[in-house]
């Protein structure tokens, strides 16, 4: 509640004043843009958000920007606005027309259609989570995605928790606390949201021990660093950077071979990883199977990422670690759900198909591998849409046409798209792109309206130019993605 007794600093009497003559509460109640959210919103819901509002406007009396307490109808209005925004705040959909397949804040990894029908499917009543329905006994929610990562990698066991660096935590902790772990200096990665593996390391229980430098790490190295209190060697694959140059790694074969003659622990956090190769790009992720046949006890990696599948840590490897790992007491708090289970099990199925090695079938694989002629196709696909959505007449065919139409400048151009969430650092995709300048506003201005809209568009401004790529977009969203820009044009 504010209080009126609370002056400034100087003990200003105009302050005080103002202060005092903000309403109450129960006033902006009262008041019709308010009221007008009493059938969406709970009465309890509604006061605080009233309450949020008058210590705004609090705030800015007591910092001098206002110079009046405001009305009843004036506060009113502001909480209204804020709960506008607490239920329009919601996730919504994207149309990604970014260029990069893996956008970390549209949600990495766009599932396939098998496992949007699976995850509706489970979504319509009880399942099967926990429950073996041949004998009616308690069974592991993860044991048929288990099944499936065994039949495609050929791992003695696998696990699976709600993300990659749960994985590496639950590896660590179950295995190594209280012991050391040896690591390469140039893999002790930062990724995305502050996650450091010398961080991950000591929470996890056991003692980081680097070895080597940034730029050159040997075997002997590792081997020197060997001592009583040694669990595990743990090589990290660097998913979002590449060092380029003066540089040396042992193989993973090396350590392997290190490890197990001293009775360690070889384990390979992959980031990303990859079940089939990507010809599509110069430089692959590791496959998973390589890994394990090159002797790691343990392999994880992402289940959102080149899997292409919905956000989860996979584990493989040797069963009896796995069985250490899968009665640990913090499994319970890395365990995924029904929803993401169920798409994971849909997207392990694809791979399992004829024809698995090469799923086209899978968004991410896909855009990966896509040529760009096909891009180039998309691109003119979105172009003679907006055409169309603004009313021009059709251009003829070729590449790198242009119009300009109702103020507005479109070009078609070839792009450069990225994988993007750390996979494939450094390495470019051939993409292809409608590139947008209009008379009526900046590129700013004309993304923010697209953003705003529904579905909301998110591309690239270079400059005073929008670029919409369509790498990550599908064919069935270009008249949408078209019909979009017509809307953030103002156009009728």
């Amino acid at each position: 509640m504010v209080n009126p007794q609370h002056t400034t600093p100087d003990g200003g009497a105009d302050t005080r004043r103002l202060l005092s003559g903000l309403p109450a509460v129960d006033r902006l109640l009262r008041e019709p843009a308010l009221k007008a959210w009493e059938s969406r919103l709970r009465h309890e819901t509604l006061a605080a958000l009233a309450r949020e509002e008058l210590e705004a406007w609090r705030a800015q009396l007591l910092a001098g920007t206002h110079s009046q307490a405001g009305s009843a109808a004036e506060l009113a209005a502001g909480a209204a606005g804020r709960a506008a925004r607490l239920l329009d705040g919601r996730m919504r959909r994207v149309i990604n027309a970014s260029g990069v397949v893996l956008h970390t804040g549209l949600g990495r990894a766009v599932l396939p259609q098998a496992a949007r029908e699976r995850v509706q499917e489970v979504l319509s009543g009880a399942v099967d989570l926990e429950f073996h329905l041949e004998d009616g006994k308690r069974g592991r929610r993860e044991e048929r995605a288990a099944r499936l990562l065994r039949l495609l990698t050929g791992a003695e066991a696998a696990l699976v928790v709600n993300n990659n660096a749960a994985a590496v935590h639950l590896m660590l902790r179950a295995l190594c606390a209280r012991r050391e772990v040896i690591v390469s200096r140039g893999q002790q990665v930062e990724i995305g949201g502050g996650f450091r593996i010398p961080e991950v390391i000591r929470q996890s229980g056991a003692r980081l021990v680097e070895v080597g430098c940034t730029n050159r790490t040997h075997c002997e190295d590792y081997a020197q660093a060997i001592g009583p209190r040694t669990a595990a060697l743990l090589r990290v694959h660097p998913s979002n950077f590449r060092v380029s140059g003066f540089t040396a790694e042992p193989t993973l074969e090396e350590l392997a071979q290190l490890a197990h003659d001293r009775s360690l622990l070889l384990l390979d956090d992959l980031g990303s990883g990859a079940l089939v190769d990507f010809p599509g790009v110069p430089e692959p992720e590791p496959l998973v199977t390589a890994s394990l046949a090159a002797g790691a006890d343990l392999v994880c990696f992402s289940g959102d990422k080149l899997l292409g599948g919905p956000q989860a840590g996979l584990l493989l490897g040797r069963a009896e670690l796995i069985h250490k790992l899968a009665g640990h007491p913090m499994m319970r708090a890395f365990r995924c759900d029904k929803l993401t289970l169920a798409a994971l099990e849909a997207v392990l199925e694809l791979y399992l198909a004829p024809g698995g090695e090469r799923p086209t079938g899978l968004p991410v694989w896909a855009a990966c591998n896509e040529r760009q002629d096909a891009v180039r196709q998309r691109a003119s696909r979105l172009f003679d849409a907006l055409l169309r959505e603004l009313g021009a007449p059709a251009a003829a065919a070729g590449w790198e046409r242009s119009a300009t139409v109702a103020g507005l400048e479109l070009r078609e151009t070839d792009s450069t798209g990225r994988t993007g969430s750390g996979a494939l650092p450094g390495q470019d995709l051939a993409s292809a792109a409608v590139v947008l300048r209009s008379a009526r506003g900046g590129a700013h201005r004309l993304h923010d309206r697209l953003r705003a809209g529904t579905p909301a568009v998110v591309g690239q401004v270079r400059a005073q130019e929008l670029l919409l790529d369509v790498k990550a977009v599908a064919l069935e969203e270009i008249p949408e993605l078209a019909a979009a820009v017509r809307q953030a044009l103002g156009l009728s």
